[in-house]
């Protein structure tokens, strides 16, 4: 029985997009279940895990992403019974206070600055991880 998280990114960067998947290829606790653009296709992969009963157990979110954004799409979400309890992470480019406790107060579980080099990615990754096994 395959105990791995199940992750579900989205970021519009495809260079972010294959960084996240190549860590969490060297991960034996973590996979990524599919990696999207924009919140649109999350809500849409979300619509069709329901069917199957397949949900991540994370979801990632860059927050500026083109067609809806992370803070968009994090309410999206939340709003609805089926999704509301999975853990959600926003990360950005740039976070000041009021972005961050705007997120949290949306129901993220954490938010974070976007790393820019390929160790930091590995950290942030970790401590998503963490967080989720905390949050457990």
């Amino acid at each position: 029985m395959d105990v791995r998280k199940k992750i579900l990114l989205a970021d519009d960067d495809l260079d972010d997009r294959e960084l996240f998947s190549q860590i969490l290829e060297e991960r034996e606790d973590a996979v990524l279940l599919e990696s999207v653009e924009n919140g649109i296709e999350v809500l849409d992969f979300l619509n069709r895990s329901a069917e199957t009963g397949s949900l991540p157990d994370l979801i990632i979110i860059d927050h500026n992403m083109p067609r809806m954004n992370g803070r968009q799409t994090l309410q999206e979400i939340k709003s609805d019974a089926r999704f509301a309890n999975i853990p959600v992470v926003i990360y950005s480019t740039y976070s000041d206070d009021h972005f961050v406790n705007g997120c949290l107060g949306e129901g993220a579980l954490h938010v974070a600055t976007k790393p820019f080099h390929y160790r930091e990615y590995k950290k942030i990754v970790d401590s998503f991880i963490a967080l989720l096994d905390k949050n457990n």
